[in-house]
């Protein structure tokens, strides 16, 4: 019996720290994303596509061993006063690598927590230059606004034949104004006239803005500001029975913005990182997980409409993979250090670091256009700058 009772008790000890080797082998990757607030459902769209890439590949080999990823979240709030407890959050939690967020607002807002603890961050659609601007741990695979503002503005004189736009952002959002500017800046530089506006945060009546865009013979609207505006903005215009089309940068491009201007008159146009169809494998294996997933399509708006940004999240989230990989460790330090030199092909396109600032060398941008009648995206052309 004492024999018996002896090795019972050496397997009870051996079993622990089996299991104490597996829970070892988990490496946390945080997630720093709005899932509330103004940018809430662009911030769970941008999350979906983190989650599908974690639901096909959850492991990764770094240093020889197999390790779970494990998806560590932070709600930011969509607000630069929120962010920083949530990056507080994720740093508590011992993440390896951050992933977001979408908004450049709140990614400047929790930027300095990640350096301060050392931890590099992946910047996914946060489009503004001061993201990464003075520091050595913030990347992103995104296009910056100096080049999306200059593809809209592009578009907007020599495609549409617009010689006056109006813009309008929300006062503060530093997303807003920036691409505002920048789009100013490209839009006057090749001749033509703008009138700037801001509204203030929690504005829901644009009738008046629109208004003085009509009185002012502008020849197109680009407000680049969050979703939950952007489908206001389309509504009221649609009521008023505006003339010049509705221009937005990458936060328009949603299910969301395109069903409001279902069953309309009003053209909408945006650029963005992704156009469903561009890698049929990717498109019809979300499209798969999301409708075996009831969660996950409510958080998609309540269809499988391919969103750019959850391609991009789906993207950020290999890039990661590959920057684990490369360092041969799950030390933050040494994560940060290895994405310099980290590329991946992803399904927006071929991913490289500018070795000076640490964002994505991108040089192309899609258009689309809203279709008033399928209440779905179509794609209008490839823009660049020349």
């Amino acid at each position: 019996m004492k024999k018996i009772l002896a090795i019972l008790l050496a397997v009870l000890m051996i079993v622990p720290a089996f299991a104490m080797a597996e829970t070892a082998n988990v490496v946390k990757i945080g997630v720093f994303e709005p899932a509330s607030g103004d940018s809430g459902a662009g911030g769970k769209q941008e999350m979906l596509g983190m989650q599908y890439a974690n639901s096909i590949c959850p492991t990764v080999e770094i240093g020889g061993t197999t390790y779970n990823v494990e998806l560590v979240y932070a709600d930011n709030g969509s607000s630069a006063d929120k962010a920083p407890s949530a990056a507080q959050q994720l740093v508590s939690e011992g993440v390896s690598v951050v992933l977001g967020s979408y908004g450049s607002g709140v990614s400047i807002a929790g930027s300095p927590y990640f350096a301060e603890a050392g931890i590099p961050a992946i910047g996914v659609t946060c489009t503004n230059p001061q993201v990464t601007m003075g520091n050595t741990h913030y990347f992103r695979i995104c296009f910056l606004d100096p080049f999306q503002g200059t593809v809209l503005a592009n578009y907007a004189f020599k495609e549409l034949g617009a010689t006056t736009a109006y813009c309008l952002a929300e006062l503060g959002n530093d997303y807003d104004v920036g691409l505002a500017h920048y789009f100013q800046e490209a839009f006057q530089a090749l001749g033509g006239t703008v009138i700037s506006e801001t509204f203030p945060t929690g504005n829901s009546d644009f009738t008046s803005y629109l208004n003085t865009a009509n009185a002012a013979g502008a020849q197109v609207f680009f407000a680049p500001c969050s979703i939950a505006y952007s489908t206001q903005i389309i509504n009221q215009a649609a009521a008023l029975n505006v003339a010049f089309p509705l221009m937005g940068g990458d936060t328009w491009d949603s299910n969301k913005v395109v069903e409001s201007a279902k069953g309309t008159s009003v053209k909408v146009l945006v650029s963005t990182f992704y156009q469903e169809g561009g890698n049929a494998d990717f498109d019809s294996g979300i499209k798969a997980w999301m409708n075996e997933n009831s969660a996950a399509l409510t958080n998609n708006g309540g269809n499988d409409m391919v969103a750019a940004v959850s391609a991009m999240g789906y993207d950020a989230y290999f890039v990661a993979l590959e920057a684990l990989k490369a360092a041969g460790t799950t030390d933050s330090k040494a994560v940060n250090e290895a994405l310099w030199a980290v590329t991946y092909d992803g399904v927006s396109g071929s991913i490289a670091f500018s070795a000076e600032t640490g964002d994505a060398i991108r040089d192309t941008a899609y258009i689309k256009t809203a279709n008033t009648e399928t209440g779905a995206w179509d794609f209008v052309t490839v823009q660049s700058v020349e």
